[in-house]
């Protein structure tokens, strides 16, 4: 299975963000940041051409039940979703977080945290691309 989920959208890289924030608040999750990395590199002095936002999303239970199998996990918490261009095309993706949680925990119970947080995330993209 690819490790990625995402999805091209016909909105521009301004409404697809717009529209992920809303879609992130629908699915029971919270914004806790967002990252402009074009910008960031841009800043910097880098010829970066692309649109790039990282939206670091939570649902406050999933993540205290992901955090009570092993504390550890804390370095793979937020969910991170990201608003991108490549080569003039507007996308919206994330890794898959129950193959990323399943690469750094054997727990069976994680996986079913993992199951959920993956099909409210993927809802959210599924909602922002449309």
């Amino acid at each position: 299975m690819d490790p990625f989920f995402i999805l091209d959208t016909p909105k521009s890289f301004e409404e697809a963000s717009a529209a992920l924030q809303e879609a992130v608040v629908d699915q029971g999750f919270g914004v806790l940041a967002v990252h402009d990395l074009g910008n960031t590199l841009r800043s910097k002095g880098l010829p970066f051409t692309e649109q790039c936002r990282i939206f670091e999303v939570c649902n406050p239970q999933q993540a205290a039940a992901v955090l009570s199998t092993t504390m550890a996990l804390n370095m793979a918490l937020p969910c991170r979703i990201s608003v991108y261009t490549e080569a003039g095309q507007v996308r919206i993706g994330m890794i898959r977080p129950e193959a990323m949680l399943a690469s750094l925990s054997a727990d069976p119970s994680l996986r079913k945290v993992a199951r959920a947080v993956e099909a409210s995330t993927t809802a959210i993209i599924e909602a922002a691309a449309a």
